[in-house]
């Protein structure tokens, strides 16, 4: 099964087209709506005040509440945009953004408005698509489930925590970063490779990469590893009846590229959000000469907390992959 996502943030629509969908899959509209509202934009001072609808259209392959097998096209509607508010972008790239790099691998011709197709508006097709593969891998027993570890430098933050963290950041029009830890259960032994494209962590890390703002991943116990000895570091095996297991999950599931039925676990970083208030310097891309920018529009001062359904989405999606759904 594999993805295309389309469109920009200030665009008609953005969507998705999912190719290899397994057919007779019952699309619960309920669950995949219920995992876009855990994304979606503008529910709380916690994020960005533009508000979607985020509700999916499905232009193909699903008939009678069932895909058929044929590519699945979803679209969902722009509906709140002010693309006056980026005018400036496009000659002032804002730093650490992909505004400058896409302009460059574009030749100019992206649509800078939001961020356009770099936007993390993008996500909301990726949960989409997600919705449907946790639709497909709860038939065989496979569940996801993420929360945030790290939020502002806090590990595992209370709600009341991480609310103080990002108000604190809003209020010096400023962003703040965090970590989700992410646990995939249920799938069996045996999957993946050693080998290039074929590897259960490189399939993962493929997809999560994809995300927006996503700078790390590391499974099990991650760069901790680098503080260990072999002894701390080792999952002693034992039996449970007929099956082998492990006693810790240092190695997050995976040996050798390939999975030994315990539990997949990563932890991913994701960065502040580069759009800031905060005075900056960047450079004039019509003029060759350094600058300065103030961001103007509507941001979200941290995307961790709705960062949450897109890693599972992610996680989903390889999922899929790796068991050759």
């Amino acid at each position: 099964m594999r993805y295309t996502i389309f469109g920009e943030s200030h665009g008609p629509a953005i969507g998705v087209v999912l190719e290899g969908v397994p057919s007779g899959v019952i699309l619960d509209m309920d669950f995949i709506r219920a995992e876009l509202k855990r994304r979606a934009p503008g529910q709380n001072a916690l994020s960005t005040a533009r508000k979607e609808a985020d509700e999916p259209e499905i232009l193909s392959g699903v008939f009678e509440g069932r895909t058929t097998g044929t590519p699945l096209c979803a679209v969902i509607r722009n509906t709140d945009t002010r693309s006056k508010d980026y005018a400036q972008l496009q000659n002032l790239p804002r730093p650490s953004h992909a505004d400058y790099a896409g302009s460059v691998r574009y030749k100019g011709y992206n649509d800078y408005r939001g961020g356009g197709h770099f936007s993390g508006r993008l996500t909301a097709p990726l949960v989409f698509a997600g919705a449907l593969a946790k639709l497909i891998l709860k038939e065989k027993g496979i569940e996801i489930a993420a929360h945030i570890s790290i939020l502002g430098g806090v590990e595992d933050p209370a709600p009341e925590q991480m609310e103080e963290l990002i108000m604190a950041a809003k209020n010096d029009c400023d962003s703040v970063g965090g970590a989700i830890a992410c646990t995939v259960s249920g799938i069996a032994p045996g999957f993946g490779a050693p080998d290039f494209g074929c590897n259960a962590e490189g399939i993962f890390s493929q997809y999560l990469f994809a995300v927006p703002a996503v700078k790390g991943v590391a499974f099990g116990a991650g760069f901790g590893f680098s503080c260990m000895r072999g002894s701390e570091a080792n999952d002693p095996f034992y039996m449970d009846d007929k099956t082998v297991k492990t006693r810790s999950n240092c190695a997050g599931g995976i040996n050798g590229g390939i999975t030994n039925g315990m539990p997949i676990t990563f932890e991913v970083a994701i960065r502040p959000t580069p759009s800031i208030g905060q005075e900056q310097d960047t450079v004039d891309l019509s003029s060759g000469k350094d600058a300065k920018l103030s961001i103007k529009g509507r941001h979200d001062p941290c995307i961790v907390q709705r960062a949450l359904p897109v890693i599972e989405a992610a996680a989903a999606l390889a999922s899929c992959e790796l068991i050759g759904i």
